[in-house]
């Protein structure tokens, strides 16, 4: 493994851990439904679910693009993937609402699909593209910008993995902590919009994408 790809699955990594921490992709839905039931297996039902459906949300991105780069004119799929980021960027930046649940109590179907809707609507899989797309080599001048595979920077399964493992744990952990330990009233008292953080470096990346 390359030092180049361990640095974009560091990356990669970073991206699933700020998800995690945002408790609009998650951990806050796990919370409410342990104290809603009273235990703290409510919480633990939860994180499967969250995960399965942030995992499909991204893979279903990563590998439509794989199979639109077998098609694409060279340089296509990097423009298309810069222009998205940076269209849904500043529309979250000015209009940054959820998608809203019509009920707390659902089940594991209901909450995987909650889950892979707001990775879908946070731009997740967009967000990785620029991480699995990769130049062709100089003696291959005029062939096709790719997708990594074997040997040419992280796979998609690769990043899938990695970016859902990292959000997963992030998830995990911030619920718990918050469930047994602090309470929900930090929110009052240190809230961060992470939702903005995120338009705005989905509009960087789009930007640096698109310069690269």
């Amino acid at each position: 493994m390359t030092e180049t790809t361990l640095v974009s699955l560091a990356a990669v990594a970073g991206l699933g851990a700020f998800h995690g921490a945002n408790p609009g992709m998650g951990w806050l839905f796990a919370v409410a439904l342990g104290m809603q039931e009273g235990r703290r297996q409510a919480v633990w039902r939860a994180l499967l679910p969250l995960g399965a459906g942030h995992a499909v949300s991204v893979a279903a991105v990563l590998v439509a693009v794989r199979l639109l780069d077998v098609v694409s004119p060279p340089g296509w799929l990097a423009l298309v993937a810069g222009v998205m980021l940076v269209l849904l960027g500043a529309s979250r930046l000015v209009r940054h609402r959820h998608p809203r649940w019509t009920r707390m109590r659902v089940g594991l179907a209901g909450l995987t699909a909650w889950s892979a809707l707001m990775a879908t609507a946070h731009g997740a899989g967009l967000m990785l593209l620029p991480f699995v797309l990769s130049s062709a080599p100089a003696e291959a001048a005029g062939a096709h910008c790719h997708l990594a595979t074997a040997g040419v920077g992280p796979g998609l399964w690769a990043v899938t993995a990695v970016h859902g493992g990292s959000y997963l744990l992030t998830t995990a952990v911030i619920a718990v902590v918050v469930y047994e330990k602090v309470g929900l009233g930090m929110l009052r008292r240190a809230w961060v919009n992470l939702d903005l953080v995120w338009a705005a470096a989905l509009v960087a990346t789009g930007l640096l994408t698109l310069w690269r």
